[in-house]
């Protein structure tokens, strides 16, 4: 191992949708359980069933974001919510689905492309890398250590364990003095531009934003991707 030298030294990366594959690992995972489940009789395709889940859950997220509901909101709305759009009101499957999908999700494997490379690489570099994550901390840490992705950082920070989302200052201060990185040598890398981009800046940190989407924005970013890989070459232009 070498030791790299430029100015950026401690990495904070975003788990779901930056490293995790959370699309298609929560596709597969409720995929299976809706195939087993009695929606499968009632001329309900999963397609459908999907896209109105993904609808809702992303909107119910925003709202936990802002701080708006709590976890256990979030879990069980979402099904029954999601339930509701197609009719349906039934405790019961809420409950197979809440419970099904929060036992069986954390276990998928599914990684974004360039995952395991990028960070190896970095890790022979002797960057410090370490987790801020909104998601839950039993199942993100459950994510980390199924997908073999925990040996590479130090630190693993979760918004609930913290007390604060992301973009609120807090948790980004609190990641920084837990590794004990300076803001003006620090780097936060993840897809979502308020929460993880915006959220840092304001924090006095680094951004990295990946957007394979490549979504238009007006902000002002240091360094923006459309492939994880892409990362590994820009971090070494900033000086």
């Amino acid at each position: 191992m070498h030791t790299y030298t430029a100015l950026i030294d401690n990495i904070f990366f975003d788990l779901d949708h930056t490293l995790w594959d959370f699309q298609k690992n929560s596709e597969e995972t409720l995929s299976e359980l809706f195939g087993v489940s009695s929606l499968a009789e009632k001329n309900i395709e999963f397609r459908h069933f999907f896209q109105t889940y993904n609808h809702i859950n992303d909107s119910l997220w925003q709202e936990y974001r802002d701080g708006k509901i709590g976890k256990t909101q979030l879990r069980k709305v979402r099904f029954s919510r999601t339930l509701q759009s197609f009719g349906i009101k039934d405790e019961h499957l809420v409950e197979y689905f809440n419970e099904g999908y929060i036992r069986e999700s954390p276990l998928k494997k599914n990684l974004i492309p360039g995952t395991t490379q990028l960070l190896e690489e970095l890790q022979e570099r002797g960057y410090r890398m370490h987790i801020i994550t909104n998601g839950f901390t039993e199942v993100q840490y459950t994510k980390l250590e199924r997908t073999g992705l925990r040996k590479f950082f130090q630190e693993i920070i979760t918004s609930d364990a913290v007390g604060a989302n992301k973009p609120d200052p807090k948790i980004f201060s609190h990641a920084l003095q837990a590794a004990g990185a300076k803001r003006n040598k620090s780097i936060m890398v993840g897809d979502h531009l308020i929460a993880d981009i915006i959220g840092a800046r304001r924090s006095g940190l680094r951004q990295g934003y990946f957007n394979p989407e490549r979504l238009s924005h007006n902000e002002k970013i240091t360094l923006e991707f459309a492939e994880l890989p892409e990362f590994g070459k820009l971090i070494e232009t900033i000086r």
